[in-house]
């Protein structure tokens, strides 16, 4: 299924344009693992696994120009990380939303032309929480 998601924006931004069991494309750049899109880099994959594996190593670059919102989109369903993680991100004083990817591709978007500075972690959509 290919969803055009695409808000009205300021030149220069970028954002979730279409996603799928198996891609995002996330601007240009069509992405076929999992991602972290932060301060306008896209690393992949971002992890291996689902959010049950995420530690605070795979989110440390966040220290960097801390956003003032993590994205995590955890595949399939809603999931969430390790109570560590989420203290993790507590003390770095980041909010953060866990969804379904799809929803989170979404809600990232709206963050965005809202002008929020906000940052993602996505796993693909076909992972099961």
């Amino acid at each position: 299924m290919q969803n055009d998601i695409t808000p009205a924006l300021e030149s220069g931004q970028r954002i979730f344009h279409a996603y799928g069991d198996d891609y995002f494309q996330l601007g240009q750049d069509k992405v076929e693992s999992s991602l972290m899109f932060h301060h306008g880099k896209i690393t992949t994959p971002w992890i291996d696994g689902s959010i049950s594996t995420v530690t605070i190593a795979d989110l440390q670059r966040l220290e960097e120009n801390t956003p003032e919102v993590l994205v995590i989109g955890t595949g399939r369903r809603t999931a969430f990380p390790s109570y560590e993680v989420m203290d993790y991100l507590a003390d770095l004083h980041v909010g953060f939303e866990c969804m379904d990817s799809f929803s989170a591709a979404r809600t990232f978007n709206i963050l965005v032309s809202e002008g929020r500075n906000v940052a993602a972690a996505m796993l693909l959509p076909k992972v099961r929480g």
